[in-house]
């Protein structure tokens, strides 16, 4: 029976692993670290509201568990505030992170850390674990920066970067960009959409599921997640409207550089998947496969 922390349990993957964990009580049992009130409704559940930024409390938390494994999940992920609000993202995106790899070498325990595409700069695309990362604005200086500090330290650790999430939980306090377009395209709103940014968006399913066999397999190293197709984001909200049945007229497609963004986005990612497909045995869909399931599990 392996003990596991999820933090940030109350966010879209936060809730989604408590969810995916909670249900195999021979094997898990899930403490969620959060914020505020408990979003989870799960059995075989025990949530924690604690102040992950404030180091004294979060360690007594994790101390009474003695926890096997500790699925990081909390971040600050919002990339044009983290560009104006430096402090709060340094504290939340690296030394929260920096605290956990202390928390971890002592409890011997393993740590699964989400990461991101933003770590990159976006020339060459379809990245392997193993590029040089160059990161244009600060939340992607943050994010790499957190994983310096874990791949420098010696705990046993699984970084899984992975790509604009997506998904459906209850009460959700952030949106993303299936929910929007879906929603504005339903109000019959017309929406403009950048056809210069190149992203291969990830199921937060198939996200909880790598934390999972990432755990299960107790791996070890850098891994990549994402749905197998490089798309620009205009692309992808035409496929959201067609998969969704709504009018793709209604999305207009502009230039990144008439965005008047605070922070630089990388022009183009996406994941070379071959090492995930080999290692970990995972073999992520189609954007347009997954946006499928997603469709049939909301309906």
């Amino acid at each position: 029976m392996k003990k596991v922390i999820i933090t940030g349990s109350n966010g879209l993957l936060g809730q989604t692993l408590v969810k995916l964990l909670a249900a195999d009580k021979n094997n898990y049992t899930v403490y969620g670290f959060s914020r505020g009130e408990n979003r989870c409704k799960e059995n075989n559940f025990a949530y924690i509201s604690v102040d992950l930024t404030n180091k004294h409390l979060l360690k007594k938390a994790v101390k009474q568990i003695q926890p096997d494994v500790i699925i990081n999940t909390a971040a600050m992920t919002q990339v044009d505030v983290c560009e104006v609000e430096k402090d709060a993202c340094y504290l939340t995106n690296v030394t929260l992170v920096k605290w956990l790899v202390d928390i971890s070498e002592k409890n011997s325990c393993h740590l699964v850390h989400i990461s991101t595409d933003f770590i990159f700069d976006g020339k060459k695309g379809n990245y392997k674990e193993t590029d040089e990362p160059n990161p244009l604005s600060y939340y992607g200086f943050s994010k790499l920066k957190a994983e310096e500090i874990i791949t420098n330290s010696s705990v046993h650790y699984t970084i899984l970067r992975t790509i604009l999430v997506y998904g459906l939980v209850d009460q959700m306090k952030r949106n993303n960009i299936v929910l929007w377009v879906r929603e504005m395209l339903a109000n019959n709103k017309e929406i403009t959409i950048v056809n210069d940014q190149f992203r291969a968006p990830t199921y937060v399913e198939d996200l909880a599921m790598a934390c999972k066999i990432s755990m299960d397999k107790s791996a070890k190293g850098v891994f990549h997640i994402s749905s197998s197709t490089l798309l620009s984001v205009y692309e992808i909200a035409q496929q959201i409207a067609s998969v969704f049945n709504l009018d793709k007229n209604l999305i207009k497609p502009i230039s990144s550089k008439t965005l008047n963004q605070r922070a630089i986005r990388p022009s183009k990612t996406g994941f070379d998947l071959s090492k995930t497909n080999t290692q970990l045995l995972f073999y992520p869909k189609s954007f347009k496969e997954s946006l499928v399931a997603f469709k049939q599990k909301i309906s």
